[in-house]
């Protein structure tokens, strides 16, 4: 799914009125997993110069990038933090492992070719979904637009939740985000 998304549904599982560092913590475990990703992707494009094709043709798959996405994508070790949150009872380590277990449970849901080995370190498996959240091939224009919906319906829900200026701007900010993409394509494509 796309970061904003993730980003959205993370604050809305998550994320608390009146208390912001919950709502940082969901805000920060929804963004986590793709941290690395974003991080590899900036270095290559803006420092070494690296073709867009190569980064996600090639070094998106290779071994050592898919090294770094084993940790941060990890379903057993966001999920072993988690447990320990909740014997802690510690929220906003709860908000934090369960925004991050949030994403890559609809990470696994909905890429096809381009997943993560979520079941590190007990394996290296990649589950290959029917489904993607981005290839047409795959079902990727119905999954997008259930995606926006959904991710706006969510920033109803936190409009309602939070009264702040800062937050709401964040929720318009994140709403605008969702669904650019959209908008990108059809001035790009006509359609």
């Amino acid at each position: 799914m796309n970061t904003p998304a993730h980003l959205i549904f993370g604050l809305t599982a998550f994320g608390k009125a009146n208390q912001t560092a919950v709502t940082a913590a969901a805000f920060a475990g929804a963004l986590i997993p793709d941290l690395s990703l974003y991080s590899l992707v900036a270095w290559h494009q803006f420092v070494l110069g690296t073709d867009l094709r190569i980064v996600f043709g090639e070094l998106y798959f290779s071994e050592a990038w898919q090294r770094i996405f084993r940790i941060d994508n990890s379903m057993v070790l966001w999920g072993i933090a988690l447990v320990l949150g909740v014997m802690w009872r510690a929220p906003v380590m709860i908000a934090l492992c369960g925004a991050a277990l949030l994403h890559l449970v609809l990470d696994f849901g909905f890429h096809h070719d381009d997943g993560r080995a979520h079941f590190w370190p007990i394996s290296n498996w990649i589950f290959e979904s029917p489904v993607s959240y981005w290839d047409p091939r795959h079902y990727g224009t119905y999954v997008g637009m259930a995606e926006i919906a959904a991710a706006l319906a969510c920033c109803v829900v936190l409009w309602r939740r939070f009264v702040g200026r800062w937050m709401r701007g964040l929720i318009v900010a994140l709403g605008l985000a969702e669904i650019a993409p959209v908008f990108a394509w059809a001035l790009m494509f006509g359609g």
